[in-house]
This record gives C-alpha cells, structure tokens and sequence, in this order.
C-alpha cells in the first residue's frame, strides 16, 4: 500500500528541521510514544537505528527506525520496521517562497505477516489518518507549541 500525504507548516525549512530532528521532542507531537533508544550508528546519520516504544491503550508496539537516506534540507527517508509490517517512509521539505515550509510525506507499508496483510487490504484509510494526525501534531507543536502529552 502507497499513499502520499502533505503539510504546509508555518516555519522557515531550517526551524522546521531543527525542531524535527531532536529527539527530545518526539515526545510532544508523536501521540502514544513512551520512549526511545539509540541502537546502532551515529545518531541521526545515515544508517543509525533507533528503537521507538509506543503504546496505544492496552497495545505496545516496538519500531526499529533506520536511516536509509538524507539529503537535508529537502530530503530524509527512514524504514520502520516492526512485528508484521516494513514502512517506507519518505520525508520531502520544501521553502515556499513566503517562508514557510511544505512537508510532502510518501509512504509505503509492505505487510510481513498474513494478519497485517488483511489489515493494510481492509484498512488503507486507518493508516493514511494516522499519517495525518502526526503531521498535524507536528505542525501544532512545531508552530504553537502545543504537546500531545496530556492526551496520552
């Protein structure tokens, strides 16, 4: 399954990624994030692994974040790999020329696992909302500083 989705966030590109790219702020716009480990790599370089823990209710999921591509300012791609899923996520950043920054985010989920498989064929809406919802939190962070902590 591939979809596209898109954010106009009112940042200039370089604040945008300052604030993308520290780790200490996932917690404030990544909804159900509990925490995070570097695993291998040079941090934040190419081909570092990260592990993400989430939990949702009473679901605990465990990403491994890898770093497969980074041409910053415009471009940054990442694998998330967890139990029955492998994403491809590829982040594109681009200056408007008021200032502000649009966010174009491609996805690719490749299910693993019979039971993912059903879910992805069944259920497409399900993860392009999602996408959505953590752009939007992004945005909403990033822009007003507003954290999605106390929703948690």
């Amino acid at each position: 399954m591939k979809y596209t989705s898109e954010i106009l966030i009112e940042l200039p590109l370089k604040e945008l990624l300052n604030k993308l790219r520290d780790y200490n702020n996932m917690k404030y716009w990544q909804r159900g994030l509990e925490s995070y480990e570097h695993v291998s790599g040079e941090l934040g370089v190419l081909g570092s692994k990260m592990k993400l823990n989430y939990k949702f209710g009473n679901r605990k999921i465990c990403l491994i974040e890898t770093i497969t591509h980074s041409k910053l300012p415009n471009e940054y791609h990442v694998f998330h790999d967890s139990e029955g899923i492998h994403n491809i996520h590829k982040n594109y950043f681009e200056e408007t020329p008021n200032g502000n920054t649009k966010w174009t985010f491609k996805s690719e989920c490749i299910p693993t696992s019979f039971s993912m498989s059903v879910k992805t064929l069944l259920m497409p809406g399900l993860y392009k909302k999602q996408t959505l919802k953590y752009l939007e939190d992004f945005k909403n962070f990033a822009e007003k500083g507003v954290s999605v902590i106390e929703y948690a």
